[in-house]
């Protein structure tokens, strides 16, 4: 194939929970209906998440009318399935989404310590008082004493629903070193490896269906930390995943990568184009791939230029891949 794709999903092939109508057209005609009956190889990479990969893969391939294989698509988490075997028996906090969704996409990975903020509350509803469990909130914690369950790892999963008490279940982790309730310890003095912070998604703003871009997991990101420096006077480290990091664009070359071998027996990469929105095509200057900026997404061309300079942009999604395609043979 003369040129291989990367998707968003957010504003490229859906608007909120919207699939547009270009999508299913152009999904199609990568996947072979097209006047040389050629399959191009594709993934879907996404900053979304919190459900297990083929769940979201079973509930795509019905909207869009194609089949999407798991292997076909990388959430902001799935990265942390290939370094689940770090964090197998480490007591980690999984912060986002409903419930203990996101508990159970972390135990699919390997994760066999994963607890929730919902599970602190349930142990000592004190933590945060503002707050009462519902009933269905209830019925997804297990029981942890979290006085003797040191937490070693934070990682944010997915957008989290209830930002004051994981801020505050957070902060008294990062405080105390871990143990939730436990003395706050001033820099130097702690004992023990400091509690590793992970963010799987740096978006500050999201598509969804209101008319302007809502608040994403990169703004509860700012919070938490911002808080946390209040609090402490002091900044704190953290690792970040998801798009634009270099990180995910390797770990989807990888991916795609493993895409063509499936199609066509080797790994050889033709030149890559990922459809996107604004904040990806930092990303994809970086990694060197072609990046056309579809304007379907958060960024309106009316309101000026984009933040970094995509190698090409285009009115919707249907229209980006003719463009590709066509810039690739010209090219070769």
């Amino acid at each position: 194939p003369p040129c291989a794709f990367v998707f968003d999903i957010d504003g490229v092939l859906t608007q909120g929970a919207h699939i547009l109508p270009q999508a299913k057209r152009t999904l199609k005609f990568l996947g072979g209906e097209n006047e040389w009956g050629l399959k191009f190889p594709y993934i879907l990479l996404t900053n979304g998440g919190g459900v297990g990969e083929e769940e979201r893969c079973a509930r795509l391939s019905d909207q869009l009318g194609v089949q999407i294989h798991a292997q076909q698509f990388i959430q902001s988490h799935t990265i942390l399935n290939s370094l689940a075997h770090t964090f197998a028996d480490t007591p980690t906090l999984v912060l986002g989404g409903r419930g203990d969704a996101v508990r159970k996409v972390a135990e699919s990975y390997g994760f066999r310590r994963a607890y929730t903020t919902l599970d602190v509350h349930a142990w000592n509803p004190s933590v945060w008082p503002l707050h009462d469990l519902t009933q269905s909130e209830r019925e997804c914690t297990i029981p942890v004493d979290f006085s003797q369950t040191p937490i070693e790892a934070i990682i944010v999963f997915h957008d989290p629903r209830n930002w004051s008490l994981d801020i505050q279940v957070m902060c008294d982790v990062l405080q105390s070193g871990g143990v939730i309730g436990g003395p706050f310890l001033r820099p130097g003095q702690l004992k023990r490896r400091p509690v590793e912070v992970i963010f799987c998604n740096p978006d500050l703003i999201w598509r969804a269906d209101f008319e302007r871009p809502r608040l994403g997991q990169g703004a509860f990101k700012e919070a938490s930390l911002a808080v946390f420096k209040a609090l402490t006077g002091h900044t704190y480290d953290f690792i970040q995943y998801g798009k634009p990091t270099t990180a995910t664009y390797k770990f989807a070359e990888k991916v795609l990568a493993d895409e063509l071998e499936r199609l066509y027996g080797h790994r050889a990469l033709p030149p890559l184009f990922i459809l996107s929105w604004f904040s990806d095509i930092a990303g994809a200057n970086g990694a060197d791939w072609s990046s056309v900026l579809v304007h379907t997404g958060v960024y309106d061309p009316k309101a000026g230029k984009s933040t970094h300079k995509p190698t090409h942009e285009a009115e919707d999604v249907e229209s980006a891949v003719q463009l590709a395609i066509k810039q690739s043979t010209h090219t070769r």
